[in-house]
């Protein structure tokens, strides 16, 4: 049970803070220590871990400076569960591919370096005009149901597709990674685990670790049958070379962009921002599904907090070490994760929400300095990545279906379009065709005006 600074919550309310409209929540004052949720973020640290592959493929990074960015990165998420937004942030995940083929356009070395920059400065100047003006909370109030709904179909299917394409990471292991997602579906999802939590205590104990338990086991078998490599420990911990990242790869070394960079950069910003909307529809809307379970606590999202943020770390990543899988608004795996904890546990078990939300990447960023628990998970980072993958795809496309249950035909089938359009060429041209067929089918032009 958390010690709180001053009086505890009252039913129905938020949780205390402190630095009025900051919403600041301190650890062990504000809220308490939820430590299965530290073990799960320990465990997933495969995840983060997985994008240092690309990065030194797309950027010619060592993996010794790759896990630093990743680890800095990680240190950074705890800015939205800190300052108020309930958000489990992650990457604008869906986006990678087109990152990595715009980057490939420029020359290896200061100016693919240069252009990444221009991209996150680009998607940090968004994401503050976004939530300085308002217009993350009008797009998410505003924007047509169909729009929302094929958004998060697109995002769905593309990143369930992504893995199972020729070439995706389910064949690198297919064993191992099936085996694995399963698991992890059974313990999340299926009908059969909530009455297994309610019956036996074991169950319910495994279950609270989410899909750090399943990604364990199908490890371990993947290691057994010969898909996996044994890994080899490193006992000593992960350095930060900071002041080598910073004379190597910041804005200060390379240079600021030329002007032309800012300006390539710009569509596959505003791609990139259509990505995150998506995302941003996916937390409000699990978010509500929560307080409608536990409503002994109230969980306030702002589109625009969460963007403000967002903006910052892009900042902040963009000019000293620019990130490759950019900053965005939420790890839907993440915060299924810690959402599924809290929802099945009742406030004397789970005091608050945020002790998990800040325990996720409080274990999973300390566990990403530690060398041995760093070289042990390392062979299994497409397992991790692509059971995430997996569960953004899965919640995505219910919450699609639950925003379309009450609307009428014409609504699905442009939801359906979008989402097949943005998940096969992409978030601009899915949203181009969504807004055209909203403007053609769901507006009456003969009566607009009339009153």
């Amino acid at each position: 049970m958390a010690l709180y600074f001053g009086k505890k919550r009252e039913y129905g309310s938020e949780q205390p803070y402190i630095l009025g409209p900051l919403k600041l929540r301190l650890p062990s004052i504000h809220y308490g220590m939820e430590f299965p949720d530290w073990i799960q973020g320990a465990i997933l640290c495969v995840v983060p871990m997985s994008i240092t592959a690309i990065m030194m493929d797309s950027l010619g990074i060592p993996f010794e400076l790759a896990i630093a960015f990743v680890i800095i990165n990680n240190f950074l998420y705890l800015l939205h569960t800190h300052f108020g937004d309930p958000s489990i942030a992650g990457w604008i995940t869906a986006g990678i591919p087109l990152y990595v083929s715009f980057l490939a356009g420029f020359p290896e070395g200061d100016a693919r370096i240069q252009a990444l920059i221009a991209l996150q400065l680009m998607v940090a100047f968004i994401f503050l005009f976004m939530g300085l003006f308002k217009g993350a909370d009008t797009l998410v109030k505003k924007v047509p149901v169909s729009l929302k709904a094929g958004i998060l179909l697109g995002a769905g299917m593309a990143a369930v597709y992504g893995q199972f394409a020729e070439g995706g990471r389910v064949w690198s292991m297919p064993i191992t990674i099936l085996t694995g997602a399963a698991l992890g579906f059974f313990m999340m999802f299926s009908k059969t685990a909530a009455p297994l939590r309610e019956k036996y205590g074991f169950f319910r104990y495994i279950a609270q670790f989410g899909i750090a338990v399943p990604f364990f086991i199908a490890y371990m078998f993947g290691i057994m049958i010969g898909e996996v490599t044994p890994p080899r420990i490193d006992w000593s911990f992960v350095s930060l070379p900071l002041g080598e990242i910073f004379a190597t790869y910041s804005i200060f070394a390379v240079g600021m962009p030329p002007v032309e960079y800012f300006v390539q950069a710009f569509p596959l910003a505003l791609a990139a921002y259509i990505i995150a909307f998506g995302d941003i529809l996916v937390v409000n809307s699990l978010l509500k599904n929560a307080d409608e379970v536990r409503k002994d606590e109230k969980l306030v999202f702002s589109p625009n907090r969460n963007s403000i943020i967002c903006s910052i770390r892009n900042f902040f990543m963009g000019s000293f070490m620019p990130f490759l899988g950019l900053c965005g608004p939420q790890w839907t795996g993440g915060q299924v994760l810690v959402l599924n904890r809290y929802m099945h546990n009742s406030r004397e078990q789970v005091d608050s929400y945020w002790g998990g939300a800040t325990g996720l990447f409080w274990g999973m960023s300390i566990a990403l300095m530690i060398g041995p628990i760093v070289t042990l998970f390392q062979p299994g980072v497409n397992i991790g990545m692509t059971l995430t993958m997996l569960i953004q795809g899965y919640i995505c496309g219910y919450l699609a279906m639950t925003m379309l249950k009450t609307e009428g035909n014409l609504q699905k089938g442009i939801a359906a379009i979008t989402g097949a359009v943005l998940a096969s060429k992409g978030a601009s041209w899915g949203l181009g065709v969504g807004i055209v067929l909203f403007l053609l089918l769901e507006r009456n032009w003969v009566n607009l005006g009339r009153g």
